[in-house]
């Protein structure tokens, strides 16, 4: 499936909505899991390893594209613990690498397994990508912006901070993102 795009969207999104679309807007063929229904259902380690399987299946190649957001982010990362490093490209935005909270508005998570990620990264255990990018917002509370620069640094991904946005980066910004990663590859 070296033309289509493995797509993670955000907990309880669809691969056809939100970024999705915006794929789809761009003639792209998209693949994924939609993190909603049975497959919420699925126990963490049950859900990593479909997304082991999808990969390993039929995204396995140095052409392959991968896409995720927010919690699809994490599923993914969490999943590259579990196999080689994915030997494609990789575009994550407003990744979600563990617990989070908002003390203005009270508001918080807990993620399964929520220290792995940044646990693997301190002991520089994290697989390393062919190519791969994070972009994140400087006002995201569910993905501090310093934590993922962090984890870019120690998981050698560059990171993009992007100045006045939260966790949704916005359609201008991404728009004209997916524009250059597609067109780069």
């Amino acid at each position: 499936m070296s033309d289509a795009i493995y797509y993670l969207p955000g907990r309880g999104g669809e691969i056809s909505t939100g970024l999705g679309q915006g794929l789809l807007d761009r003639e792209c063929s998209i693949v994924g899991r939609e993190t909603r229904g049975a497959f919420l259902k699925l126990t963490f380690q049950q859900q990593l390893d479909a997304i082991c399987t999808d990969l390993q299946d039929d995204f396995w190649s140095a052409d392959a594209k991968l896409v995720a957001v927010s919690y699809g982010c994490y599923l993914f990362l969490h999943a590259q613990l579990c196999m080689p490093a994915f030997p494609g490209r990789v575009l994550l935005l407003s990744p979600v690498l563990g617990g989070a909270f908002a003390s203005e508005v009270g508001v918080g998570f807990i993620p399964p397994r929520s220290d792995q990620l940044e646990q693997a990264a301190l002991r520089r255990e994290f697989p390393a990508f062919n190519k791969a990018e994070i972009h994140v917002g400087s006002e995201d509370w569910q993905s501090n912006p310093d934590a993922v620069r962090s984890f870019g640094e120690r998981a050698s991904i560059p990171v993009t901070v992007v100045g006045g946005k939260g966790h949704m980066l916005g359609v201008d910004y991404v728009g004209s993102l997916l524009d250059r990663w597609l067109a780069d590859g």
